[in-house]
């Protein structure tokens, strides 16, 4: 059995990678998506797709219709959702993920670290499991094989 797993998160660093990594050292028959990695992709997409707008506001909204409507599309089509709290940056894509997965019923593992506890509790009550690590939340999926 495969599952399809979405991995929501910041796209800055190599997270996604090493869970990917991690999860096949393990032997899980996963399939994971997500957001778009590139970041300057991501950034102007709208733009490649509608051509130039006349601004910064314009070119950000673009860009947005379009990542939203890969986000919800790839979400939908998720067995379970993984969301990626970290502290190098700032997690706004996240939060929305995260309440994306829960307004669809999807299964939800967060991953926050010890010292998120606080500012995500209300978040952390309404996902299905919360993990501080990523090794935690492979953990988490692997038991689903047993």
């Amino acid at each position: 059995m495969e599952f399809t797993i979405y991995l929501a998160g910041q796209i800055h660093d190599d997270w996604r990678s090493e869970l990917r990594e991690k999860a096949k050292k393990k032997g899980l028959s996963l399939n994971f998506v997500g957001p778009q990695e590139n970041h300057e992709r991501s950034d102007q997409i709208g733009e490649e797709i509608l051509g130039e707008q006349p601004g910064k506001v314009f070119m950000d909204d673009a860009a947005s219709d379009i990542n939203n409507f890969r986000t919800e599309l790839l979400l939908q089509k998720a067995d379970a959702v993984i969301a990626l709290f970290g502290e190098s940056y700032k997690q706004w894509n996240t939060a929305m993920d995260a309440g994306i997965a829960l307004k669809a019923n999807k299964p939800l593992i967060l991953i926050r670290p010890e010292s998120l506890i606080h500012p995500l509790k209300e978040l952390s009550n309404q996902a299905n499991v919360t993990v501080e690590t990523i090794d935690q939340a492979l953990e988490v999926l692997a038991y689903v094989y047993e």
